[in-house]
């Protein structure tokens, strides 16, 4: 498969102490990545490196061919953060059809269609203030998805959310691959590991497993993806 996103040789620094220890991986298009590892690993650290917002002392980020954070790259990569991104003044209606406008080609029909597939037909006309913080962070996400983005990068999209809507997220991650969009999910829930095509398993920025789920079960002779991750872990295998 083609590679979307590639990083070699990886190191962050903050202060004195390294995030990230010279971390290399590759992502495929078309996939559904998981960024997997306890909170406090380096996950949100490698994908602030991947969007081209995080300072580097080392190595090399590109995304669809190109170093991270290059101009051309800004109306091809979605990227939602931890905390909401959006306008807690502005309906979410109004949220996304903003956002919409930054981009050519991007209607308001768009704009509304993304808000269905993230649930929150419902809500559309209320205030992002006024929403719950799961909700919020799915207004968040139909901005970053409003773009119709080549590369998804998501920074832990299903927390605060009930099983359910979990998913319907899940399967919309899944549809957007099923098309080309290459999507990378961060996540600490390792329950999540099994609905990716691939994982990459971080722990104290170092990563310790990249491959599929499958790989990793019998790598580790486990059939449960965090009995695994605990094995990799225990055995040393990433120091």
């Amino acid at each position: 498969m083609e590679t979307a996103i590639e990083v070699t040789n990886l190191v962050v620094e903050r202060g004195k102490k390294v995030v990230l220890h010279g971390l290399t991986c590759s992502i495929p298009r078309g996939s559904v990545t998981g960024l997997l590892g306890p909170s406090g690993s380096g996950k949100t650290t490698l994908m602030r490196a991947m969007v081209g917002v995080q300072i580097v002392k080392s190595g090399r980020v590109t995304v669809l061919g190109v170093a991270a954070g290059a101009k051309s790259l800004r109306s091809r990569i979605g990227y939602l953060t931890q905390a909401p991104s959006v306008y807690a003044d502005l309906t979410v209606r109004e949220n996304t059809r903003y956002f919409a406008s930054l981009y050519k080609g991007i209607s308001p029909a768009d704009a509304d269609a993304v808000i269905n597939d993230v649930g929150l037909a419902g809500e559309a006309t209320q205030l992002v203030g006024s929403l719950s913080g799961g909700q919020r962070a799915r207004a968040s996400l139909a901005c970053a998805m409003v773009s119709k983005p080549e590369v998804l990068i998501l920074d832990e999209p299903t927390v605060g959310q009930d099983p359910v809507l979990r998913d319907d997220l899940w399967q919309q991650f899944r549809a957007m691959a099923a098309t080309g969009t290459t999507v990378l999910v961060s996540s600490h829930v390792m329950d999540e590991a099994g609905r990716c095509d691939r994982l990459l398993l971080i722990r104290e920025g170092r990563l310790i497993a990249d491959d599929t789920p499958d790989a990793v079960r019998e790598q580790t002779g486990t059939t449960d993806l965090e009995a695994a991750f605990l094995h990799l872990i225990r055995s040393g295998a990433y120091a």
